[in-house]
């Protein structure tokens, strides 16, 4: 299971070691929590139940989070992590049906054909934090696990289409929180992420790097 209640513990000290190598650094959590009635009412508007780690969050820790970083523009990275220029991830209850329902809206658009290789990735998914390149990090509820694992939508041919974050929301955010947290764009935590189906490895060489480069010396 996962130490929710430690994810703020570790959250602030990611802010803080952002805050040593930029100014522009962003940390707000909502004091509140999701209630039963507020969760039972976006599952019912959704007629799709919230996946139970996101739910346990959402209920037990916080119901809104940010965090941003953008990196200086004369930080040095080496050329595999050079992708890399921000950090950050953010989560609202309140926001869960806007981000869903601009899944569908691409779904609709774009990638309407459930038997084309490509578009299928976009279909049976829910749609929970919405990246700033106008991609989207979702569950995928073809999953059989009830804690559905978490993956990514690019909606221009990006590398990482379809690729598996993390078994499910709990371990997405540790395992994103545990890297340093790299910018939600798949070309900034692909280098994380050994191949479409294994997610991030906070234990992999890279991550190892980053984390000394943006000075977590303690490993994970």
């Amino acid at each position: 299971m996962y130490d929710i209640k430690k994810w703020d513990i570790s959250i602030r000290n990611l802010y803080e070691v952002y805050s040593k190598l930029t100014r522009d650094v962003c940390f707000q959590r909502s004091d509140c929590t999701a209630t039963e009635e507020e969760i039972l009412l976006i599952e019912k508007s959704l007629c799709i139940e919230i996946p139970p780690s996101f739910k346990e969050c959402l209920m037990t820790y916080t119901k809104s989070l940010v965090f941003s970083a953008s990196l200086p523009d004369d930080f040095a990275l080496p050329q595999e992590l050079s992708q890399i220029f921000s950090a950050g991830f953010s989560w609202s209850l309140d926001i869960l049906m806007e981000s869903e329902e601009s899944r569908k809206g691409w779904v609709e658009a774009c990638f309407s054909d459930p038997d084309d290789k490509y578009d299928k990735v976009w279909h049976n998914k829910l749609a929970f934090m919405s990246v700033s390149n106008g991609d989207h990090i979702a569950f995928d509820l073809n999953d059989s696990n009830r804690d559905k694992r978490v993956v990514y939508l690019s909606h221009d041919d990006g590398e990482g289409h379809g690729y598996v974050l993390g078994d499910n929301f709990g371990d997405y955010i540790e395992k994103l929180i545990a890297i340093g947290a790299p910018g939600n764009e798949d070309w900034q935590v692909l280098p994380f992420i050994q191949n479409s189906t294994s997610g991030i490895d906070p234990c992999c060489e890279n991550a190892k790097k980053y984390r000394q480069l943006i000075g977590i010396h303690d490993g994970v």
